[in-house]
C-alpha cells in the first residue's frame, strides 16, 4: 500500500490535525506492514502558489510534477486539514493546484468533467476552533464542503473526515473532542485495510 501524509497546520506541536494524522498514520502502518509512507509538512515547507511555468525544466514544474505522481500513485490519503477563516489554509490549497491537473487527475468531456483520480482511500482531519457541523455557525463552512467537492472531482469516493471541533471553546472541550476523534481512529484505520 502506498500512502500519502500531509500535514497543513503552522501550528507545529501545538496543532491538533497533527497529532490525529500522525495518529492514523500510525495505526493504518502497524495494520498494513510494508506500508510505503510519503510525508508532506505543507506547513514547514509550502509549495509556492500556483502560477503558469512554460518550462518543464523549471524547479516549480518539477516539483508540481513530483505532487502529482505522488498523489495519483497513492492507495490512501491522509490529510491534516485545520479550518482556518473558515476555510483551508493557503498551503494545502496551493497542494491542491498542483494535483488537480486537467489531463491528469481529471479530464473535460462531451459528458461534462470526469474526475481521473478514482479508487483510492482519503482520510482528511479536520479542525476547528468553533462548531461548524451543525448551529448557527454552519453555513460558514466552507472548508469541509470544498474539499469534499474538489477530491469528488478529481474521482475520488471513498472520503472521510476525523473530526475535533470547538477546541478552542475551553479546555474541557479540546480534551473531549479530541479525545472522541482519537476514538473513531481504529475503525477509519481497520476500513482501510
Amino acid at each position: 500500500m502506498k500512502l500519502l501524509h500531509l500535514d497543513a497546520s503552522a501550528l507545529g506541536s501545538h496543532s491538533v490535525s497533527r497529532g490525529l494524522t500522525a495518529a492514523i498514520v500510525a495505526e493504518l502502518t502497524a495494520n498494513n506492514p510494508g506500508t510505503e509512507v510519503i510525508y508532506h509538512d505543507l506547513a514547514a515547507n509550502p509549495l509556492p502558489h500556483w502560477t503558469p511555468v512554460a518550462d518543464a525544466s523549471d524547479p516549480v514544474a518539477v516539483q508540481g510534477s513530483q505532487m502529482i505522481d505522488e498523489f495519483l500513485a497513492a492507495d490512501v490519503i491522509v490529510i491534516g486539514a485545520p479550518m482556518y477563516n473558515f476555510s483551508i489554509p493557503s498551503q494545502l490549497k496551493a497542494w491542491i493546484d498542483r494535483v488537480a491537473v486537467a489531463g491528469k487527475s481529471f479530464r473535460y468531456t462531451a459528458n461534462g468533467p470526469e474526475g481521473l483520480a478514482g479508487g483510492k482511500r482519503l482520510i482528511i482531519v479536520s479542525s476547528r476552533g468553533g462548531v461548524y457541523s451543525q448551529g448557527p455557525a454552519q453555513p460558514m463552512d466552507f472548508q469541509e464542503p470544498y474539499l469534499r467537492a474538489v477530491f469528488s472531482f478529481l474521482g475520488i469516493t471513498d472520503i472521510e473526515f476525523v473530526r475535533a471541533e470547538g477546541v478552542n471553546l475551553s479546555e474541557d472541550n479540546k480534551v473531549a473532542s479530541i479525545k472522541s476523534a482519537h476514538a473513531s481512529i481504529g475503525d477509519v484505520a481497520r476500513k482501510a485495510a
